[in-house]
């Protein structure tokens, strides 16, 4: 029983909706060199733990963004290594929140069924509202300077939360959502590269 469990919530806990997009950002420190990044490593130890972090509560969950992020960090030429010679320690977070969505209609709006509403007349007056819940899931990758512990880029992908049946398709939206993020990484140096 706990085995299924642990299960449905790894295949329940990670975010993205097949139908919705991302909501991507970034943002980072205008004054900071990033060309001299050329090695990092990720946490180690308690190193980053943030309590209620989706991550730290599934780890197969956390795997998967690791091997996101090295294959995307990787192929622009960044070497992981597990040493403090790092010039930048990568962390990643996640989160999810209850959202609110509001519809509004007109007419007069009756329950039918748990999930419908019917609707049998419309005209100028009257109409209804009804709310509906779900969860959004956020994945943060943070860039710290291993040198000075200080934050140098940070970008989030925000996205309805959907069920996985197998955890390829849960791989496959983590990529995604990895390889938009860190479209953005390193700032300034890709773009001044892509003008060219």
């Amino acid at each position: 029983m706990k085995k299924s469990r642990f299960v449905f919530h790894c295949l329940l806990v990670f975010f993205l909706a097949g139908c919705s997009a991302f909501s991507v950002v970034s943002d980072y420190d205008r004054e900071y060199d990033f060309r001299k990044f050329q090695v990092y490593r990720w946490p180690v130890g308690d190193e980053g733990i943030r309590k209620g972090d989706v991550l730290v509560e599934n780890p197969l969950v956390y795997k998967r963004v690791q091997s996101a992020v090295n294959q995307q960090l990787q192929a622009r030429g960044y070497r992981l290594e597990d040493s403090k010679k790092a010039d930048f320690i990568v962390y990643a977070h996640a989160g999810i929140k209850k959202r609110k969505s509001y519809h509004h209609g007109f007419g007069i709006g009756v329950p039918f069924g748990p999930y419908r509403w019917y609707t049998p007349w419309w005209g100028p007056y009257g109409g209804y509202t009804y709310v509906s819940y779900y969860d959004e899931g956020s994945l943060v990758i943070d860039i710290i300077d291993a040198r000075t512990k200080e934050l140098a880029w940070r970008g989030v992908a925000t996205r309805v939360v959907r069920q996985y049946r197998t955890p390829e398709a849960m791989q496959s939206d983590i990529n995604e959502a990895v390889t938009k993020i860190l479209e953005s990484f390193p700032p300034g140096i890709r773009a001044a590269a892509s003008d060219k």
